[in-house]
């Protein structure tokens, strides 16, 4: 399609008194509304929400929420004074773009332009959606039942060693939870870290007090227990899932956009869909890098925080400027058995691996280079490397790896 045919198309004046729905009021949702404000738009912004609570945050979820620290993460945003309106426990249900129309259980709502920030879904165990006992960690309401589960401190059992079972684990094992892990795969994190640099964290588990099965599947869950598929059963007051998430973007079948083998939206590098006038951001999108030279498709926080800035660009248009491309180095953050663990880049492609400092120690780094570019850094304890590494991987700085893996050396010296 012609940039003609699509938003940021025609002139400012004529796009700022449009109207702009965002399907979703995540932090992909929400920041959009507040960017198109930033960015000078004036024309009405609607945002749809499907649950009922006012728009929050969810990386608290895992931590001050789930362990009662804090009752809620809602966004610190005044949507009335930025005259944006909320429609919340209204979800989404069917986008008819020839009318340009979103249809919901409360009737249709139509837009000039629509931005989609539905995010993610979480992998459900196989069998029954409602098993009792059985827990998924995704939402506010998620989080307020799993709290006097670690309030009872019970037998838990997390299925899935990625990202979030590991949270959930640490928080469990504070609250004085008795925890097993249960991973299909050999090792923690296999579907985001190598086979070499997801090995020391396996020991995190054990020192945490934690204890952490691998190799191993979840085929029944029963009142108190847990069958796995090499016989064992496990005791379980409560069994968290978390399997990964997969786009929510269920909703659009027969809209004719595009999407994914993963089910995501196909965005281009503006995150302009398939159809006129409509968006993508956040978890439910990928894009292409110019960067790592591959689509994209990031679930994490970062993203959904920068993507709406490139989103309210093209909205609100600019006709003496450049259209602002959006290829971000992708970056998240992870706390864990006591570790601050950061990742920047992408580290697909990669034909080198350096290590700083050692991995059996309480601070170290893993950088994956392209010839002399860094394209990857993950951060264990070490947060200087991290935000030096994430401003080489964006400069394409050459780098010497000699260099590079000194750890009394700081990241940003090993420049050629």
């Amino acid at each position: 399609m012609s940039d003609e045919t699509r938003p940021g198309g025609g002139a400012q004046a004529e796009r700022t008194g449009r109207s702009v729905v965002v399907a979703g009021a995540g932090m992909a949702g929400v920041q959009t509304a507040v960017a198109l404000r930033e960015q000078g738009f004036t024309g009405p912004i609607t945002v749809l929400g499907a649950e009922p609570h006012q728009p929050y945050d969810r990386p608290p979820l895992s931590k001050a929420v789930l362990l009662g620290k804090a009752e809620d993460s809602a966004f610190d945003v005044d949507f009335e004074a930025l005259g944006v309106t909320l429609r919340l426990g209204l979800p989404v249900t069917g986008l008819r773009a020839a009318e340009h129309t979103l249809d919901t259980e409360a009737g249709p709502v139509p837009y000039d332009s629509l931005v989609i920030a539905t995010g993610a879904e979480p992998v459900r165990l196989p069998g029954p959606a409602d098993v009792p006992g059985v827990h998924l960690l995704r939402t506010l309401d998620d989080a307020a039942r799993l709290r006097p589960v670690l309030a009872g401190q019970r037998d838990v059992v997390v299925v899935g060693a990625g990202w979030i079972g590991a949270e959930f684990a640490t928080a469990a094992r504070e609250a004085g939870c008795r925890v097993t892990v249960v991973e299909a795969a050999d090792r923690p994190l296999a579907g985001a870290l190598p086979a070499e640099v997801a090995a020391p964290m396996a020991r995190w588990y054990t020192e945490a007090g934690a204890r952490l099965r691998t190799g191993v599947r979840v085929v029944g869950v029963e009142p108190g227990s847990v069958l796995l598929d090499d016989g064992t059963r496990l005791p379980a007051g409560a069994v968290v899932v978390g399997i990964g998430a997969r786009p929510a973007t269920g909703w659009l079948a027969g809209s004719g956009i595009a999407l994914g083998e993963h089910r995501e939206i196909l965005a281009d590098d503006r995150l302009r869909t398939s159809l006129p006038g409509v968006y993508a951001v956040g978890d439910c999108a990928s894009f292409p890098s110019r960067r790592y030279g591959e689509r994209l498709l990031v679930h994490h926080w970062d993203n959904a925080l920068q993507g709406p800035r490139t989103v309210a660009a093209d909205i609100v248009g600019d006709e003496a400027g450049e259209p602002i491309r959006y290829d971000p180095v992708p970056y998240f953050w992870s706390e864990q058995f006591g570790r601050f663990v950061q990742y920047a880049g992408h580290h697909a492609g990669a034909d080198a691996v350096v290590w700083r400092g050692d991995p059996e120690g309480a601070a170290w780094s893993v950088c994956w280079l392209r010839g002399e570019r860094l394209v990857a850094v993950l951060a264990v304890g070490r947060p200087r490397d991290l935000a030096q590494g994430r401003k080489l991987i964006e400069s394409g700085a050459a780098l010497d790896p000699q260099a590079l893996s000194d750890p009394a050396r700081p990241l940003k010296s090993a420049r050629r």
